[in-house]
């Protein structure tokens, strides 16, 4: 067993399927996944958690000042694929977001048996639609069983925008409220995004007047719209990175797992907003491993957030539930990289931090009706604040309501 970031994995078949044996990635250097220590077995019958088997050390190099891991590529004995159609040749065709990591996974079988929703004569498909060319399938059956059932159904009648109400409709109250109407201040015109799941996603309802942007989901879509107006316009074929049926908007774009990291690994995208559990002065986070909790893996955040030249903002509770402070010293759960966070929005002030020069953080804007002491004394570090009087991060006055 060996647990493996999102995007990695996608490179890694990618990089079997054009024949090259191993690579270098900056997702995961200077965290457990770089220096080895992720839990594979514990060991029988211990309740303490103690672990037999961990994973290794990878190699690692510098390359013009930043650190990166090697990747060996993936080759699989069998690759399976599902597609929506395919030709005689064995061209394949994926709809929606369906791409995601099937073309990648095609590539690097030894043996490719794809499964086929629709199979056409060689030439009824056009050229320009095929997704994996033929050359990479070796067997093709018709599937027989289509029903795609919709594991988050998300509808609303509301397109976002920069008013103050969720996709449901109703009023966004609360200290996340306010993280979400901040966090909506970060986006510039013709900005590409990149949303986490959860709270951060909910952050496109906030998109200042005059100003548009192209969200970017890592399963394979550029131009992500809103969810689905009413249920029956909701299609298994088009979800989010959260399982979550959304909508393309007008030029949108699919493509396959390892294209989306491509342009995240390559530092197209100009903005990542995603959730943490812990961050360090420094610019650590911590997000992937939730203490008592199963370990499911890191997905793409480790991906989304060592991409060099990457803006990152981590949007957050300013305090856990049980009352400790979430903004650290340094971070006590494994991280998901290593001096990446360039803001941190909480329910009661922002911050910026300086990761480069390794300066700490700086607050910078203010929750209206909080003190700086206040922040202080939730706070698990030191840090520097702007000149008297510090701005407020958000005037929504929810008693005017």
């Amino acid at each position: 067993v060996e647990l493996t970031p999102q995007g990695t994995l996608a490179a890694r078949m990618q990089a079997a399927g054009a024949g090259i044996p191993a690579f270098f990635s900056p997702t995961g250097a200077g965290t457990v996944y770089a220096n080895g220590g992720i839990p594979i077995k514990y060991k029988a019958g211990n309740e303490s958690g103690q672990v037999e088997i961990e994973s290794e050390p990878r190699r690692t190099e510098v390359f013009d000042g930043v650190e990166y891991v090697m990747e060996r590529a993936i080759k699989s004995e069998l690759a399976l694929v599902k597609a929506w159609k395919a030709d005689t040749r064995g061209n394949l065709v994926f709809r929606g977001t369906a791409q995601n990591a099937n073309p990648d996974a095609g590539m690097a079988g030894k043996i490719c048996l794809a499964e086929a929703e629709e199979i056409v004569e060689a030439g009824e498909l056009d050229p320009k639609e095929i997704h994996l060319p033929g050359v990479y399938v070796d067997h093709l059956i018709l599937a027989t069983k289509n029903e795609k059932p919709i594991e988050r159904l998300r509808v609303s009648g509301s397109s976002g925008g920069s008013s103050s109400r969720n996709q449901a409709g109703g009023l966004v109250k609360g200290g996340r409220g306010r993280i979400m109407r901040r966090a909506g201040k970060e986006f510039k015109d013709g900005m590409y995004v990149n949303l986490g799941i959860g709270l951060p996603s909910m952050v496109s309802n906030f998109v200042p007047e005059g100003v548009n942007i192209e969200l970017q989901s890592e399963n394979g879509l550029l131009g992500m719209g809103p969810y689905p107006s009413i249920k029956e316009e909701a299609d298994a074929d088009w979800i989010n990175a959260g399982k979550e049926t959304v909508t393309a908007l007008p030029g949108a774009s699919t493509f396959s797992s390892s294209q989306s990291f491509n342009m995240i690994r390559g530092g197209h995208i100009d903005l990542t907003v995603l959730g943490g559990l812990q961050c360090s002065q420094n610019g650590d986070l911590a997000s992937w491993i939730v203490p008592g909790k199963l370990v499911k893996g890191m997905g793409g955040a480790m991906d989304l957030v060592s991409a060099p030249g990457s803006r990152v903002v981590v949007t957050m509770d300013h305090v856990a539930r049980d009352g400790s402070p979430k903004i650290m010293e340094r971070c006590s759960l494994p991280l998901t990289g290593r001096g990446v966070v360039d803001r941190i929005i909480t329910d009661m002030g922002v911050f910026d931090c300086d990761k480069k020069s390794g300066l700490g953080l700086t607050l910078i804007e203010i929750a209206p009706g909080i003190k700086v002491d206040d922040i202080r004394s939730v706070t698990g570090c030191e840090f520097e604040t702007v000149a008297e009087p510090i701005p407020w991060m958000d005037d929504f006055v929810e008693e005017d309501i």
